[in-house]
Order: C-alpha cells, then structure tokens, then sequence
C-alpha cells in the first residue's frame, strides 16, 4: 500500500496540510459564520418567546386576579340577596302566622259561642224531653196518662233550677 510506504510520506503530508488549510478558510470564511448567525438568530427567537410568555403570563396573572376578584364580589353580592330573601320570606311567613293565629282565634270564639248557645238550647229542650220520658213512664207503670201539668211541675222540682 502506497500510503504505508514512507518514501511517499513527505508528499502526503504537503497535500494533508493544503487539504486542511483550504477546509479550514472554507469553514472559517463560509460555514461557521452562518451556523454563528442561525444560532444566534435562533437565541434571540428563543428570548423574545420567553419575554412574550413572561408577558402573557403577566397578563393571564392579572386577569385571574381580577376574576377572582369579580367572582368573590358575585358571591358576596349573592349571599346578600339569599340573606335579604330569606328575611323577607321569614317577616311574610310571620305576618301570615299572625293573620292566620288572630283568624284562627275568631273561629275559635265564633265556635265557642255557637257551643255554649247549641248547649243552651239543648238544656231548654232537655226539659221537654224529661217531662214527655217521665209522663210516659208514669203511663206505663200506672197505666194512666197523667196531666202534662202535673209531670212538668214535678221535673221542675226535681230539676231544683239546674237548668
């Protein structure tokens, strides 16, 4: 092999380090100062992404905070009209226990009295009763019909002003 003969060193090495010194001004002159620009062109994109989504996020942190805020006031504006709803709702139901209890208490007196006056009659009439149940007990063990007047004195005896 040509390259392993060392009479053909000397050649070799002029053509490697000409090789090598035209590799080296082509990448120094041409490929390296572009890949040097594409990255920092890619480096300046990435920074301006980072400060726009510090930006954005800046944004989105304000605009929670403000919803947050907005939702808090909702809510405490909310449990006021639950409040004030259940006030309202609670002095109506009072007001109507109240009518009802004042209603109620009418009934019961109206009712009272109807009482005491169907009681009344019924101890009017209880008399009249008495005296036909007595004349005809009397009619039966006797076997006379006595006088209604003479019946009627006696249960007034009896009764003694009961009635």
């Amino acid at each position: 092999m040509a390259q392993f003969d060392p009479s053909t060193f000397s050649p070799q090495i002029i053509w490697l380090v000409i090789s090598f010194a035209i590799l080296y001004i082509a990448m120094s002159r041409f490929a390296l100062p572009r890949i040097s620009r594409i990255l920092e062109e890619r480096q300046h994109k990435i920074d301006e992404s980072l400060k726009k989504a510090a930006a954005m996020q800046s944004e989105a942190q304000a605009a929670s905070e403000a919803y947050d805020n907005a939702l808090a006031k909702a809510r405490a504006k909310a449990q006021d009209h639950m409040r004030n709803a259940r006030e309202k709702a609670a002095q109506e139901a009072s007001q109507r226990q109240e009518v009802l209890a004042e209603r109620l208490a009418g009934d019961i007196q109206a009712a009272e009295k109807r009482i005491g006056e169907a009681k009344g009659d019924a101890l009017s009439r209880i008399r009249e009763v008495v005296v036909d149940v007595a004349g005809a007990a009397i009619e039966k063990l006797s076997g006379e019909k006595p006088a209604a007047k003479d019946v009627g004195s006696a249960v007034d005896d009896a009764l003694g002003g009961r009635s």
